[in-house]
């Protein structure tokens, strides 16, 4: 089994330094990340159910594994939306996948961003995990911008095994995520 450049990376480097900074007794405690789930809401799919493949596509070219099509829990008439009607798109990564995709996230798609500062520290849930929005699928290298119809955004999670936001943070920073308050 080949391991990730990543996750060599925390194995060999991270694990020690949060250990140390946080004092935890046991490797054990060393917060890690357990899954990143990639979530694209496609609203306009009530209309036009060839959005969902579309969608579906993208993120299983993004992701490198199949996404599924998530489908509406209740009826609301407002926007003329049923009961188990296909509205969005995601897939959840996890072991090399997932250290893979944050490779190439943190290391390709990011730094394309136009006016790129960074990303904001203000994501976090109060239990460790932290959702960042991406504003264009086109970010992603895999995505080619001539058969993109539609630009659309989605929502990406990182779930953890760190109790605090405080220890999230430092772990998503010793893996290279560049938040914009970082101090050099």
């Amino acid at each position: 089994m080949t391991t990730t450049r990543l996750k060599d990376q925390y194995v060999n480097d991270i694990i020690p330094v949060l250990k140390e900074k946080f004092q935890y007794k046991s490797i054990m405690q060393v917060p890690k990340i357990t899954k990143i789930v990639i979530n694209k809401g496609i609203g306009s799919a009530v209309a036009d159910k060839k959005l969902i493949d579309t969608g579906v596509d993208e993120i299983t070219l993004i992701a490198g594994q199949k996404a599924v099509a998530t489908i509406s829990k209740k009826a609301i008439s407002n926007f003329k939306l049923r009961e188990n009607m296909p509205i969005g798109v995601k897939v959840t990564l996890r072991g090399s996948r997932m250290y893979e995709f944050l490779d190439r996230l943190t290391t390709v798609s990011l730094p394309r961003v136009r006016d790129f500062k960074g990303i904001s520290d203000k994501g976090f849930d109060g239990r460790g995990n932290y959702t960042l929005g991406v504003k264009e699928q086109i970010i992603f290298p895999e995505i080619s911008i001539d058969k993109v119809n539609k630009i659309s955004g989605m929502d990406i999670t990182f779930v953890t095994t760190a109790t605090t936001d405080e220890e999230a943070l430092e772990l998503l920073k010793a893996l290279g995520m560049p938040f914009a308050n970082q101090k050099k």
